[in-house]
């Protein structure tokens, strides 16, 4: 698949250039707001994971100022109503890993991941084989989710 063979080319923070790329459908923005944007992550745990994250460069929620903030938690909430409608889970894991320590892939950049979930969607596969199997590709996630929007 090309996002994974692509993948090893990202320098610098995924977060900052990804809003500067013209191309939504290319960067995987579902949607731009004043001071934060929704993203796919290219390297879901489930179909419709998508990321929450500020234009400004902070490594956590605090160094935000209280208007990012409240733009961060609006664009999770909206994230969540969008991914009700378009995928009907039966919950959700929403969180921030703040910090190598507490798992951040890119923990100079705060983001928030909207993960939907299915009672039982956790099958053999990612138990005994560390693979998660996904039915859809990434561009038409990218576009059931941005109608929805």
């Amino acid at each position: 698949m090309k996002y994974i063979k692509d993948a090893d080319k990202q320098t610098g923070c995924i977060f900052c250039s990804l809003p500067r790329d013209s191309s939504d459908l290319a960067s995987l923005i579902v949607e731009r707001g004043k001071l934060g944007f929704v993203v796919l992550n290219r390297f879901p745990y489930t179909s419709g994971h998508i990321m929450v994250a500020p234009y400004a460069h902070q490594a956590t929620i605090e160094l935000l100022d209280e208007k990012t903030q409240a733009e961060m938690m609006s664009l999770i909430s909206h994230s969540i109503r969008v991914l009700r409608s378009v995928y009907r889970p039966d919950g959700f894991n929403v969180g921030a890993n703040i910090g190598c320590a507490a798992g951040a892939g890119f923990a100079e950049h705060v983001h928030f991941h909207i993960v939907p979930r299915w009672v039982g969607d956790t099958n053999f596969m990612s138990t005994t084989g560390d693979v998660r199997v996904l039915p859809e590709d990434l561009e038409t996630t990218w576009k059931r989710i941005k109608e929805a929007w």
